[in-house]
């Protein structure tokens, strides 16, 4: 398995949390892993891109679009902070039958949050879904 999940199988909750303490680090890698095998606009299928303006973000130069590191990964829509999500990602790889109440308890947010979040990561583990 490789892609933006493999870092979860491999790396220790400690790990984890020293590797991506912050946002920056965490769109870091998610823009490295996103667009290791090159940008390809969704929109237009252009390759050519720039800056985007949000961090870590890529814009087409054909048709303007602009796409965050967080679009189309398990982060998608996430409002937790990523250095969080990371987290929770970290718990759910190595313990795919965690509950959700125990989720929810361990990070204090609600049982649903966690229960989405997890059933994104826990689909991306068993399709074996690459980048996502």
């Amino acid at each position: 398995m490789d892609g933006i999940v493999e870092i979860f199988h491999h790396t220790d909750f400690n790990g984890i949390c020293k590797k991506f303490a912050s946002e920056e680090s965490c769109l870091e890698y998610l823009a490295l892993k996103k667009w290791e095998g090159g940008y390809i606009c969704r929109n237009c299928g252009h390759n050519n891109y720039c800056k985007g303006n949000t961090p870590y973000s890529r814009r087409c130069t054909r048709c303007k679009r602009e796409e965050s590191a967080k679009a189309h990964t398990i982060f998608h829509y996430c409002r937790l902070p990523l250095p969080e999500a990371f987290r929770f990602a970290n718990i759910v790889c190595h313990n795919p039958k965690i509950s959700s109440y125990e989720l929810a308890r361990y990070f204090n947010l609600r049982q649903m949050t966690c229960w989405k979040l997890k059933k994104k990561i826990v689909e991306c583990l068993e399709s074996g879904l690459k980048n996502f």
